[in-house]
This record gives C-alpha cells, structure tokens and sequence, in this order.
C-alpha cells in the first residue's frame, strides 16, 4: 500500500546512513555527539513511523490516507536534511584533518618521550610506557584445556557478570588458559579490538597501569594529579570504546592489591574484568572460577608432548611412561618441566625418575626449576604470624586425605600458643586465600562458624604442595628439624631410626603414617621436644608406639585410622603417661572407660572422639572422670554409632563448659544427671535423629548461653524447665519443624537469636512482643552435598 512512498524514503537514507555514523564516531572522539543528535532523532521517528505503516493490515484500507500525509511529511523533513547532507560531507572530511592532525601529534608526543624530554627540572611532564596492552599468545601448543576452556567461555560470556576470577596454585596453567581463550573465535567476535591485557604481580603500580591502558589505543597520557584523576580519566576514554564491549584481563594479581579490580569497575554496558591469582579473594566467592590440575588422560597427552619428539617413536616402555606422569600429580607446569627434562634422554634416565617416585621420593628432589617456581609462593608467607609453619604443618597428614580443620586447630592452639579456635581458623583461612589449601565446607552453617565451631569444615591440598611442605621440612640434620613426617610400610624404617648410637630428636611435631602391612616392631626413638604427635594408619588393630610414654612435652595428640572400623588398641593404657596432654583427638578406635583408676591425665582440656565405639567411654567406673581429668573443658562426639545413651559418668565432669554430640543417629536419651554439669555455656545436639526429648534437669544448665538441637527430628516439645536458662542468648533449632515451644518460654528474656525453619518461625513471631529483644531467622536449606564424602 505505501510502496511507491517507501522507496521514495530508502532512496534518500541509504547514502546518508553511513555518512552520519562515520560523523558520529569522530563525534566521540572529540566529546561533539551532539552535533548529529538532531538527524539521528529524525530518522528514529522516520523508522518508528515505517514500521507502523508496516503493521496495517489490507482491510484496513482507510488509514492509508493518514499515514501517507505522514510519510509524505517525513519526505519533505528529510529534504531539508538533504540540503545538510553536503554540509555533514564537508564536516566530516574536517573531522577526518583534526583526527589525524591528533594521531600525528601523540605520536610526535611519543618521540619526544622516547629522547627524555623534560620541563627543565629534569622531571619527565609525560611517562613513556614501552608495550601495548596486547594479550600474548600462548607459548607453544595449548593442550589438555578443553574442559575448562568451554566452562570458563560460558562464565565470561554470561550476562551479569562485572568480574571472573580464575584461581589455582601456582603452575596450574591459569595465565595460558586465559590467554587461550581470547583466542577463542566467539570472544575475539564479541570483544575485537577491546581486549585489554595487563600483567600485575606482587607489587603493582596503579600510575603504570593506568598509562598501559591508555597507550593501548595511542591516547595522549596526560599528568595526573592523583590516582583519582587517572581513574576518571580513564573511564572517559573506556566509555568512548564503549560502542564494543570490553575486556580487561589483570594476570598474577596477589593479596593485598584486590582493591585494583574495584578501582578498575567502571559502570558500562558488557564490560568486563578477568583475573588470574593464584591466591582466592573472599569478596568475590560467587565469580570465582577454581582451576583443578589435570586429569590422567589430559595431563598423558600434555605430558607426552613435551617428552617426546614430535617426529620420533618413543622407545620407553609405556608402564615408565605412566609412573613419571603420575608423579606431576596432574599440575601443568611440573608436567611440562619433566617432560621436558627427558625428552631425548635414555631410558636409564627414565628408569630413575620412576624408581624414585615408586620410593616415595618427590620430583622436587630432581626438578630445580619446578621446586623454585613453587617455592616463589612460599617466599610471601609471613613468617612473623605464623604462617608459613602452619603450612609446613600441613604435610603431617596422608596424602589425598581430608583433613579435620579442628585437627589442625589442635595442633596450632597448643604449639603456637595461640588464644582461641578461631585464632587457629584464621591462620587456615589466610592458607586458603592463598591457595595452598582447599577449604570444603561439608554442611554451610554460619551460625556455627560465629560460635567457632569448625566440625564441618575440612582441608585438601594438592600432592604437589604437601610434597613442598615435606621438602621445606627436611632441609636440616634429623636431630634438628622442628618437624619429621615418617610414613612407614613393613618393617622398612628410615636409617637415622635404626641407628644404634641415635641422637635424641629436636622436633616439635612428629608425624608417623603407617599402611596394614606395617609389623608395630616400633624399636625406639628419643622424641623428647616432641609437643604434637600424630598417628595416620589404617588397621583393625594398633599399637602405639611404646617411646610415646617418655614424650613429657606432649601437648597434642592425634590418631586417625583410615580403615572403615574402628581399630581396636591393645595398649591404650600407654596415655595415661602423658601428663601434659592437653588436647586429644581419636577418629575410628574403640575407647575404653575413662573412669578407670589409672586414667588420669590432669592437664587435659579438650576430648575429641569422631566415628570411635564409644559404648564404655563414659560408664561409671572406679574413679570419677572430674576426678581424671579434673581440667577438662570440652568433650565433642561426633558420628559415633554406638551410643545410644550418654552415660552418667560424664555427668561428674562439672568443670565441663562445652558439650558438642552430633550425628550421633542412635541417640536415644540424655542422662537426668546432666543438670550437674552447670558450668556448661554451649550444648550442641545436632542430627541426633533418635533423640526423643531433653530431660527436664537441662533447667539447671545456669550457665549455658548456646543451645543447638538442629535436626533432631525426633523432638516434639521442648522441656518445660528451659524457662530457668536465664542466660541462654542463641538456640538453633533447624530441621525441628515438629516441635512445640512451651509456653513458659517467654521467661528467656536474654535470648536474642533463635535460628529455625519457617514452619517454627511463626510460633515465635507470636512470642516477640515478650521477648522484645528476639531476632528469628529463618534457615535456608543447604543442598550441599560435599558432606558424603567424609565416608569415602
């Protein structure tokens, strides 16, 4: 209907369009946009009015005359526009003169730089950079990245996303993943010339980085009066290139300089800011893209590839082939810098390198470069705070092993001397940052986590950095290191063991692994330093290691049996000889009474007993335990399936003032004699599934300030007496949906935090106008399931 009046219009716009868009990007340049806003509006509206032409229907015949006086008007605008189009040629061929008159003038600026000019006081007006903000290719072929080359595309190209950190250890490939995907098609598509790559590492110069990226696109780099004014300035010129998206890539950036990717969020459309770090930034958990090391099949075909020569048939047999690989423990750059160590050397040299991984031997041994690029990350642990021997520490236990972060705690309180758990938390957290540990939460809990308790919280560390922490340990003569790790097979002892004329030994920490086949001929050592001892084995029936009784600065002990039942211990009476133990942990043993008469240890605090048969432990027997261990402050049970009732010899430990049983599922009942216990401040219940009710004498617990019976499904009414807990400030009660609240409730004026399900919330939003000062709030149901590993 409107055919002869469209083609009318196209003839008139086709040769302006392109005419305008050169003007407006010359516009952009020089700040001017709004030179060409006028026309742009009229063709907006000319393009909003064809569609409406566009959407009437045939039958519609009547509304033709309207819109063609429309059309008609929009023809006559656009030739009064006409007579500008010679006008905007003109404009733009100035536009052009003035934009290389520009481009002629930064580079005679550059020159000028280049020869040292200054403003007489020989300081430099303008800093010269040398180098674009290019993004490097990768070096060589890129190999065994598939996997996390798609995940990471997804996350950098999905919608919403300002900021990707890309996070692993050192020498897991992070900088040549990146680098790999900004050749990706799609990225390079989107992206084009707005790729913006900036190396950072340990002490980056915002002055620096700021003249980088400025003279990545040849604009003039102006003296700054601060960083601010570089900033701004920079986001002007960002918001210029805008027209595309933009990708800015900040390689190696490391703790203490996060505040650098804040600084560099700019408020455009699609921009985005990639970062590799070997370290973890807390701030940006939810963008963070963790980097695992290799799997067997990527890390053979990396792996084979520097070995080898590209042209020639490998002549090593493939069983030597496969045990070196392993050795790299899937880390890209030991699997580079081995392979390359052997490509073209004999199989001699190759049988050697695989005997010694089959000894037990690390490839640091025989790896100068790779050891040095790693210790690099050790060089900026903070020896003042600790840090770097916490690390150090880590190696003490199996490889491939969770890792209780309470077991750690343990051992950092008593030997470091620190004040509190939490104290000890932060040390591993600060590893975690740093990406020398892995830090699993099984179940999320931040109310736990406030109250510092860490029972769901585990540690993993890749083989390669608890082989750098063994290497770091074992620089000195045995009888001087601070810490000797031992890992026992058979009767195969180390040599400095079973030397007639033994030195005493100076550790401080001494960890012994043995496997099933070890034969328990212990023979003897002098450990006398020794103030944490920890036992990794895997057997149904142990024996301590008889030189434990002489070890008189024992502070902690550790025993951790990795077979799938508790090991019964034939000589456990060999504890009652450390009188200065204050901390004990046992996950897997059958523990006997410790009310028997020989079972005092009169400096211990903290009982820990994780996945025991526990049955007799807390039986009534000889002596009292208060009489035992008449220091003892807290007990935690955790996952024992034999317990079915708390036995009422734990009930004399008045001193007691932390009582933590949890996932205990055949719990049944508490003891009426708890109510004895009434300096205990925090009681902990969790998915004690069996358990039917609390005893009625819990309103005794004067004292205790935290109360948690989450997922105690059992539960169906809390006890009446709870109103005499006038100190009681938090009760968690998740996963309680069926149990009611008494009524005398209301009498708990201190209590401030109630954490439960919605089903619970309402009956204590009916209960707020009596405890005025109650927060509720409602628990969101974690779906993490990281917490089933604990039993692979």
């Amino acid at each position: 209907m409107f055919r002869d009046n469209l083609e009318e219009l196209a003839s008139m716009l086709s040769p302006i369009e392109p005419v305008i868009k050169e003007i407006q990007s010359f516009n952009k340049a020089f700040d001017k946009e709004y030179e060409t806003e006028q026309l742009v509006e009229i063709v907006k509206r000319g393009k909003k009015l064809v569609t409406k032409c566009s959407k009437i229907r045939r039958w519609d015949i009547i509304k033709k005359p309207y819109y063609s006086h429309k059309l008609l008007g929009l023809k006559k605008s656009l030739e009064r526009f006409c007579q500008i189009v010679m006008q905007t040629h003109q404009a733009r061929d100035i536009k052009e003169v003035l934009f290389e008159t520009k481009e002629i003038s930064v580079g005679i600026r550059k020159l000028s730089l280049k020869e040292g000019s200054s403003n007489g006081n020989g300081i430099c007006n303008q800093v010269a950079v040398m180098g674009p903000c290019r993004v490097p290719e990768p070096r060589g072929k890129v190999l065994g990245f598939d996997e996390p080359l798609k995940e990471l595309k997804v996350k950098l190209l999905k919608d919403g996303v300002s900021v990707i950190i890309v996070s692993a250890p050192g020498g897991s490939g992070k900088t040549t993943l990146v680098k790999q995907l900004c050749q990706d098609e799609e990225v390079k598509g989107k992206y084009e010339d707005n790729i913006f790559y900036v190396s950072v590492s340990k002490t980056p110069n915002m002055e620096l980085i700021l003249q980088k990226l400025l003279q990545a696109k040849d604009y003039a780099v102006p003296e700054f009066q601060n960083e601010e004014d570089g900033l701004n300035y920079l986001e002007q010129k960002f918001r210029q290139l805008a027209i595309i998206p933009i990708l800015l890539i900040l390689d190696d950036v490391w703790p203490g300089y996060e505040f650098l990717v804040h600084n560099l969020k700019f408020e455009l459309p699609d921009y985005k800011i990639l970062v590799t770090s070997r370290f973890a930034f807390p701030r940006f958990d939810d963008c963070t893209y963790c980097l695992n090391p290799l799997n067997d099949d990527n890390a053979m075909t990396l792996f084979r590839h520097n070995a080898f020569l590209q042209n020639g048939k490998p002549c090593i047999p493939e069983d030597i082939v496969n045990k070196v690989m392993k050795s790299c423990k899937g880390l890209p750059l030991a699997l580079e810098v081995v392979g390359r160590s052997l490509c073209g050397q004999p199989v001699a040299m190759w049988l050697k390198q695989a005997k010694q991984h089959s000894k037990g031997l690390s490839i640091l041994h025989s790896n100068t470069d790779l050891l040095a690029y790693l210790q690099s990350t050790l060089d900026t642990l903070d020896d003042e705070a600790g840090i770097k021997d916490c690390y150090l520490d880590l190696g003490s236990f199996p490889e491939d092993h969770q890792t209780p972060a309470t077991a750690l705690i343990d051992m950092w309180v008593e030997q470091y001397k620190l004040d509190e758990d939490c104290d000890a938390f932060i040390k591993l957290h600060e590893l975690s940052i740093r990406n020398l540990v892995n830090l699993v939460v099984m179940r999320k809990d931040d109310a736990s986590e406030a109250d510092s308790f860490y029972n769901d919280h585990f540690v993993m560390q890749h083989d390669l950095l608890r082989e750098l922490a063994i290497y770091q340990s074992s620089f000195d003569p045995i009888e001087k290191r601070r810490r000797i790790i031992v890992e026992l097979s058979r009767n195969n002892f180390p040599n400095w063991w079973s030397e007639e004329k033994q030195q005493p030994l100076g550790a401080h920490l001494l960890s012994i692994s043995t496997d099933e086949t070890f034969s328990y001929n212990w023979g003897y050592i002098q450990a006398p330093e020794v103030e944490v001892l920890v036992l990794n084995f895997r057997a149904k029936n142990y024996v301590l290691p008889v030189f434990m009784e002489k070890m008189d600065k024992l502070k902690v002990l550790i025993a951790m049996n990795d077979s799938i039942y508790p090991a019964e211990v034939s000589n456990f009476q060999l504890l009652y000889s450390l009188s200065n133990l204050k901390r004990f942990r046992l996950e897997k043993v059958s523990v006997p009474s410790f009310s028997t008469s020989s079972f005092q240890l009169k400096n211990l605090r903290k009982i820990s007993l994780v996945m025991c048969n526990i049955s007799q432990a807390f039986e009534k027997g000889t002596n009292k335990m208060s009489d035992n261990f008449p220091n003892l402050l807290e007990i935690n049970i955790d996952y024992c399936d034999d317990l079915m009732e708390l036995g009422e010899g734990l009930c004399d430990v008045v001193q007691l003032m932390k009582l933590s049983i949890t996932n205990c599922h055949k719990l049944r009942a508490l003891p009426e004699g708890i109510g004895k216990l009434v300096n205990l401040e925090v009681l902990r219940l969790t998915s004690c599934t069996d358990l039917m009710s609390l005893p009625e004498t819990i309103g005794s617990l004067s004292q205790l300030t935290i109360l948690d019976i989450s997922d105690c499904l059992s539960i169906k009414n809390l006890p009446t007496r709870i109103s005499e807990l006038h100190n009681l400030a938090k009760l968690c009660m998740r996963g309680c949906s069926s149990c009611n609240l008494p009524s005398t409730i209301t009498k708990l004026q201190h209590l401030k935090d109630v954490i439960c399900d919605e089903e619970t919330a309402y009956q204590w939003e009916f209960l707020k106008s009596y405890l005025t000062n109650l927060k509720v709030t409602v628990h969101e149901q974690d779906t993490n399931l990281n917490w089933l590993q604990i039993f692979v």
